[in-house]
């Protein structure tokens, strides 16, 4: 499996205008501009659906915009219900199937979709009726079938094993887990453990209790007459049922009193992403938000902002570095962040630190903040030009309960942000001292140099799911040894009689992923020939052959002979159950301790090749089995670690056989699924022939 990561690998413009200025003077800022949204007309069903229609007639198009105003509440070990329940939305109703439903919205040109908060249709206005007529198809008639769910549920698995090895989706989830806590639905994972607790039953019922007319809000813009789109309203979703639907409000997250310092380690990472993050209570509606978007876009909201400016351009640290200050009913959260090369990782934090300290206690110049107000006044004056813009700030202003001209007025309220206002608020929602320093890196480059940044100087580890204190290698046994670990191993999937029987085989295993389904072909014979063929549908994309002597790479880039300490690797490799002799071949073993692999108690071994080539393997004490592998690669981009796990063995003519393989840590994430096996079934040396 070593040879896996090889096989994968394979698979602004800017315009200036030049006037003549007198540049010694400052240009005044001008009036703010007059503001009219159009004319927001609205109706209420007796269902308790709230409508609003904006006729906008510069585009012959209509958009419905359906949200739902509810509080997540907790999933528990379902986690993922709510996302699920939305991919089923769209997959078909009671009448049309879900390739009947995609036809249809096809055949008009026009865009259905489903969220968590709502629903979401577009189509040119002559398509007005067919696209309601759909829209209420899917709200009032959904038919969630078994089948869909395993689908969405495969893909969703994918997702998971890419995002298993991603230090961005690693350090989102924990970060997740530190700002709002595991009893917060903000703070719940989707595994694969809750996904396995998602039925079709529960996805039906969240719909039925969720989706219903009184909790929600439905914008309709676009070259529509009100007087016209109301009976057609009225008529599609009148029969949409109104029922009580439960209002969870979870309890508020802890504000951190301090500054610490988490850490999650990622072997042979050349980065580390750094999050300086805490809640913060900033609501929809808030006074200060429109003070807070100023606030963010000076310290990080773009090219031009201090973070930016400081890390990337002033210190070379890293391609950007940006914050956020996001706002939310329930909690909403800060962050700034970056990702630099290791070296510099303490560096970095003391910038963004520092960053945030200068904008809390210096006031920022006049300047500053009016080249700030300018890009957010052009920026919503672009926004009117979507159509959907308008249906947001319509459903905004019942939701939020925002007054009536809060749009209107917006350009206005921000001209009159002074620099008071932004001192003011970055007192109140900028807090280095109250934060969070989340890293996800190399343990061995960048751990040791984070404690001072710590309130408390320590240091807290955690795994990719948040959990706490990571698992601590614990000294193994002293009678332990690893050749008595690799003795037990060899009995646990067969014994050495029954696996020195195998003269050849054939093992078959596929895997999803983005560029459609993968499929992994491994022959060996004995005693020395090995192929491995990857493809991708019918194309080939990567080919191993070794035929004893003499071994080949081919694939989309070209053939090439393999040699050297490669070919004696390989060689090891196309042994059946190579494992069997370590001692014989002359590899090092050494034992490192015992830590848990999957909730189960683990060997760990270092193992060392003749080659000098490093790699390290875990074995469960209660089965035998090897439950992971893991392993360093040196590319081009710099030091790789690939890690492979073997889940649920099972027995196959008296021979255990990993039924799924997942690896992450190359440039493509999988969880491969063993589909056969043939043992002694005879292959054909043809097979085995080095074609260079």
């Amino acid at each position: 499996m070593k040879k896996i990561f090889l096989a994968l690998t394979t698979v602004c413009i800017f315009s200036t205008a030049v006037a003549q200025l007198n540049r010694s003077l400052k240009p005044l800022p001008g009036p703010a501009p007059s503001i009219k949204l159009g004319d927001i007309k609205s109706f209420e069903l007796p269902n308790g659906l709230k409508v609003f229609v904006v006729e906008n007639a510069k585009a012959p198009t209509v958009t419905y915009s359906i949200a739902l105003d509810i509080h997540p509440a907790l999933e528990g070990d379902a986690a993922g219900l709510a996302a699920l329940t939305s991919e089923l939305i769209t997959s078909g109703t009671k009448s049309r199937s879900k390739d009947q439903l995609d036809s249809d919205i096809d055949f008009i040109g026009a865009k259905l979709s489903a969220s968590t908060s709502g629903l979401y249709a577009f189509a040119l206005s002559k398509q007005n009726k067919k696209l309601l007529e759909l829209l209420a198809d899917v709200l009032l008639n959904p038919a969630f079938k078994q089948e869909e769910l395993d689908k969405v549920k495969k893909q969703t698995l994918s997702e998971l094993a890419q995002e298993k090895d991603d230090p961005d989706a690693i350090a989102s989830n924990v970060q997740k887990i530190l700002n709002f806590g595991k009893n917060h639905p903000y703070g719940e994972l989707t595994t694969e453990a809750s996904l396995d607790k998602i039925t079709l039953e529960k996805c039906t019922t969240y719909f039925q209790t969720y989706f219903r007319p009184n909790v929600a809000y439905l914008a309709v813009v676009g070259d529509v007459k009100f007087s016209d789109i109301k009976p057609l309203i009225e008529k599609a979703l009148g029969g949409w049922i109104r029922a009580d639907v439960p209002s969870f409000i979870p309890p508020m997250p802890p504000m951190p009193t301090k500054t610490t310092v988490a850490f999650v380690n990622k072997p042979g990472a050349v980065q580390s992403v750094i999050n300086v993050t805490y809640p913060v209570e900033l609501k929809p509606n808030s006074e200060d938000l429109i003070k807070t978007k100023v606030l963010n876009n000076i310290l990080g909201g773009g090219f031009s902002s201090r973070l930016f400016m400081n890390l990337r351009e002033k210190h070379g640290y890293t391609y950007g570095s940006y914050s956020s200050l996001t706002n939310d009913e329930l909690i909403g959260e800060f962050s700034a962040h970056a990702k630099v090369r290791n070296a510099v990782t303490d560096s970095a934090i003391a910038e963004i630190v520092s960053e945030l300290k200068r904008i809390r206690t210096e006031k920022v110049p006049a300047d500053e903040v009016e080249t700030i107000k300018s890009y957010l006044s052009g920026n919503f004056a672009i926004s009117l030009e979507d159509p959907a813009t308008i249906a947001r700030f319509a459903i905004n202003i019942e939701r939020y309960h925002l007054p009536k001209d809060y749009y209107e007025n917006y350009l206005r309220n921000l001209a009159a942000i002074t620099v008071d206002d932004i001192s003011a608020v970055a007192q109140k929602y900028i807090r280095p001292d109250n934060a969070t320093i989340l890293v996800v890196g190399n343990d061995e480059e960048v751990a040791k140099k984070l404690a001072v940044f710590s309130s408390d100087k320590k240091i807290e580890i955690y795994d990719n799911f948040g959990n706490v204190p990571v698992s601590v290698i614990k000294p193994a046994p002293a009678d332990a040894s690893p050749k008595a670990i690799i003795k037990t191993y060899i009995d646990a999937i067969g014994g050495s009689k029954k696996l020195n029987s195998v003269k050849n085989s054939t093992i078959k295993r596929t895997a999803d992923s983005q560029y459609g389904k993968i499929s992994m072909v491994e022959q060996k014979k004995s005693p020395n020939k090995y192929n491995m063929t990857i493809s991708i549908g019918e194309m080939v994309v990567q080919k191993m052959i070794y035929d004893g002597n003499r071994a080949s790479q081919s694939g989309m880039q070209g053939k090439k002979e393999i040699s050297g300490d490669e070919l004696k690797e390989l060689k090891v490799e196309a042994m059946n159950t190579h494992e069997m002799y370590y001692e014989k071949l002359g590899f090092k073993l050494e034992i490192k301790g015992v830590e848990p692999v999957n909730g189960s108690d683990a060997y760990i071994i270092d193992v060392t090749s003749p080659t000098g080539k490093k790699s390290t393997e875990w074995y469960d004490i209660t089965s035998g089995y090897k439950v992971k592998s893991s392993q360093t690669t040196t590319t081009e981009q710099g030091s790789i670690t690939q890690s492979i796990e073997y889940l649920d063995y099972k027995d196959i003519n008296g021979i255990k056989y990993p039924t799924f393989i997942i690896i992450t840590g190359g440039p493509l994430p999988l969880k491969l699924e063993l589909t056969s096996v043939d043992i002694n079934k005879g292959i054909e040396d043809e097979n085995f022939k080095v074609d260079l």
